[in-house]
């Protein structure tokens, strides 16, 4: 009878190490329990989970257990050994095969190298050698494994860095920065493909509801600290339950996001940008008669996304206006930005068009106070323009605000009643921040203004003001919070930078803010992205140790955070123009090597 499958994925060695699985399969069931009783497998870093007579009865079970190694008998019934390697060997390239015969003929072995089996054992095998090519195995897929780490390392630095470099490049098209020949030259240099008969942008967001009205704003935003003792008469208790909370949708958050990404990485006619910390950008290329099809597939999928946490956050999508010009695209950029910021006032309504907030932007020449829409002066509007809005959404968002309110505007009473209703929910938003009134309310005149009537246009300039200065005061205290995350941030790196496992998320997780967040902060306030800071500081020592000292160049790596010194020279010519022996020899080190 088989041995059962057991599933070895949380097996461990005393060191903490994983083991590896291995597989037997071999007809003469005395072999094969000969083969698992004389090896101390665990001894030696492995664990058996499961046992065959024959590769047609091993299939399935290997496809189960997925082992790392697979070790078998050619000359079997139903399926032999090789027909076996062959399919384990597609099917799972990554699992090593060792095979072990009585036959010592040559087609056997051409066989078994053309399908890749690691080593080829004649019987009668000893436990010394049948040891000895298990550590030899054992040694192969752990470099193999480290190779790995380091490709996936490399590719994430790349695509991280990347990203920066595709918003930057997307803030110049949109903000008018570079001719069609400039975009073309510049799109080709980042390996953009930008070419298409039209093109669209989206914009949006999905951001986590608050916890309780005013907290913060969306999630990202450093967490509560369990060391506080209280804030606001909330207890410490309560503080950690709430941050718990926070933690739990910011991870869905956080899934939600990566799916869209991987999305839009699988289709190169979606390019996407993040534009600030909430909000992304999506340039839609298509063919000719292709644009409403690719637009609806990319909102289908914001959807779907969002779906799983649709209870937990608040989304919007702009849809934008189809162009067949680059050099369109500005314009296009700004309005599908007035349309997206019609998200503060038709909250409920995901998705925006230029046609169902036509009535938003366009004020109406209504003559009477019964037209004024109130469902649009509700103070939460507001509270969630403030706690959300950016600063370059306040002329578009007064504009559709005011734009409700019709000719009542111009009625006295009516004035008094909406300039008092901005200010309170402004000064409320600002307590809340943990603002004293005394810190901006002679900024807020309202008994002054309200003293006579108004125009429409100095009612919008009076809301305008009102938010411009709460903005300044909430951009005030994020910068404060961020700069706490930016140089907390910093002195982790400074002291960690050798660590070859220091990561982005890791250093996020010292701060205490989700790593969306803290990449997007980071990359704000820095200037440039976490991968591009570390490896700066990594080689700025790296380059100090090869001037000053006589380390051999593998010494260096290791000293920096690189474990494989073939990375590091990558690494080092990459961002320093030369090799690290070629550096020591420019810097005219006196320092003898050893």
């Amino acid at each position: 009878m088989p041995f059962p499958v057991n599933m070895g994925d949380s097996t461990y060695t005393g060191q903490g190490k994983k083991m590896l699985k291995v597989f037997l399969v071999e007809d003469e069931a005395i072999i094969r329990e000969g083969l698992r009783e004389i090896i101390p497998w665990q001894q030696y870093g492995f664990t058996v989970v499961g046992d065959a007579g024959d590769g047609e009865q091993a299939l399935p079970m290997i496809r189960e257990a997925r082992p790392d190694v697979l070790i078998t008998d050619i000359r079997m019934p139903f399926m032999d050994g090789l027909a076996l390697s062959s399919l384990v060997s597609r099917e799972f390239p990554n699992t090593k095969i060792i095979i072990i015969s009585g036959y010592d003929e040559f087609e056997y072995a051409r066989q078994a190298i053309r399908i890749g089996v690691e080593q080829y054992l004649l019987k009668p095998v000893t436990k010394a050698m049948l040891i000895k090519t298990l550590n030899e195995v054992q040694a192969k897929i752990s470099s193999e494994r480290e190779q790995e780490s380091y490709k996936e390392r490399f590719r994430s630095e790349v695509q991280e860095y990347e990203q920066f470099s595709r918003r930057r490049f997307f803030e110049e098209i949109v903000t008018g920065q570079l001719s069609v020949e400039e975009i073309y030259e510049k799109a080709d240099q980042l390996g953009i493909a930008i070419e298409a008969q039209s093109y669209r942008i989206l914009m949006y967001s999905i951001v986590a509801r608050h916890m309780q009205s005013g907290e913060g704003t969306a999630v990202g935003y450093p967490k509560l600290r369990r060391e506080d003792e209280t804030r606001g008469g909330v207890s410490v208790a309560d503080q950690a339950a709430g941050s718990a909370l926070q933690e739990d949708t910011a991870a869905r958050l956080q899934d939600t996001h990566d799916g869209l990404a991987q999305f839009f990485l699988m289709y190169p006619e979606y390019l996407v940008f993040r534009w600030n910390i909430q909000t992304y950008a999506v340039l839609i290329k298509a063919g000719a008669g292709q644009m409403d099809e690719r637009t609806a597939q990319c909102l289908d999928t914001i959807r779907m996304h969002v779906l799983p946490v649709e209870n937990e956050v608040e989304w919007h999508v702009a849809v934008g206006r189809e162009t067949t010009r680059l050099s369109a695209l500005p314009a296009c950029f700004e309005e599908v930005s007035r349309i997206y910021s019609c998200r503060h006032l038709l909250g409920d309504c995901h998705v925006l068009t230029k046609e169902n907030t036509l009535d938003l932007m366009e004020s109406e020449n209504e003559e009477s106070l019964k037209n004024v829409d109130m469902d649009r002066l509700d103070p939460s509007i507001l509270r969630r323009f403030l706690e959300n809005g950016q600063p370059e959404e306040i002329g578009n968002f007064v504009d559709e605000y005011i734009s409700g309110t019709h000719d009542a505007a111009i009625s006295r009473l009516f004035c008094q009643y909406l300039m008092l209703n901005v200010r309170f929910t402004a000064i409320s938003f600002l307590e809340r921040l943990g603002y004293d009134q005394k810190e901006f309310i002679d900024d807020f005149p309202t008994a002054q203004v309200a003293a006579r009537s108004l125009t429409r246009a100095e009612l919008k300039e009076y809301v305008r003001q009102i938010l411009v200065r709460t903005f300044e005061l909430r951009e005030r205290k994020n910068r404060s919070q961020n700069k706490t995350v930016i140089s907390q941030a910093l002195e982790y790196i400074d002291q960690n930078y050798a660590d070859e496992n220091i990561s982005l998320k890791e250093v996020a997780g010292y701060v205490n803010v989700s790593a969306n967040y803290f990449s997007a902060v980071f990359s704000q306030e820095m200037r440039q992205t976490f991968v591009e800071y570390l490896t700066q500081k990594r080689m700025e020592r790296a380059k100090e140790l090869l001037r000053t000292s006589d380390l051999r160049s593998a010494e260096v790596a290791a000293e920096v955070g690189y474990r494989d010194p073939h990375y590091f020279s990558f690494v080092f010519r990459k961002t320093q123009g030369c090799a690290p022996r070629d550096y020591r020899a420019m810097s005219g080190s006196s320092v003898k090597r050893r």
